[in-house]
């Protein structure tokens, strides 16, 4: 089955314009490509902006499918249990949250066990789980950013890669 991985910097501030792009390549993804799986890792503005997008397609196209790659002390939830979550955060941490959804959760020791690392290593394992791999990474920005060591990795494995940021410039 057909995946795609998102990843993008901590900072991104969506426009209009960049959902409307990024809309159209999930959708394009889905109907031409036959893209499936949608993998999202975790701390990016723009990981949430892209579940947000395919939660959003998924009463399209049902058979779409999020899966959160998890590092240690991560925790996700699988449909059904975020309104628990949410509950839970209301009641006792007093935050008024929207916690995201998957179909799936993946763990790997691997990640767990990369310590400072983990962040790198479960965005590899990512890549090397997708077909596709779409990014909004400015490509020089000073120190290099997790999102673009990702972005050179996915380069590197001859992955298809979209950088929305590119397409906006």
């Amino acid at each position: 089955m057909k995946a795609c991985s998102f990843f993008g910097h901590r900072d991104f501030e969506p426009t209009i314009e960049i959902e409307e792009k990024v809309y159209a390549i999930i959708e394009n993804l889905i109907v031409e490509k036959g893209v499936k799986r949608f993998l999202f890792g975790s701390r990016s503005n723009f990981d949430a902006f892209c579940h947000n997008i395919v939660t959003d397609l998924q009463s399209k196209y049902p058979e779409i499918v999020r899966v959160a790659y998890l590092c240690r002390h991560e925790g996700g939830c699988l449909v059904g249990q975020g309104k628990d979550q949410e509950e839970w955060l209301r009641k006792f941490a007093h935050i008024d949250v929207k916690v995201q959804e998957y179909e799936e959760i993946k763990r790997s020791d691997r990640v767990d066990s990369a310590g400072r690392a983990s962040y790198i290593e479960r965005n590899e394992l990512m890549i090397g789980d997708s077909d596709y791999c779409v990014f909004f990474v400015q490509e020089r920005r000073g120190k290099k950013s997790g999102s673009l060591i990702a972005f050179d990795y996915a380069n590197r494995k001859q992955k298809e890669v979209l950088n929305v940021y590119a397409h906006n410039i």
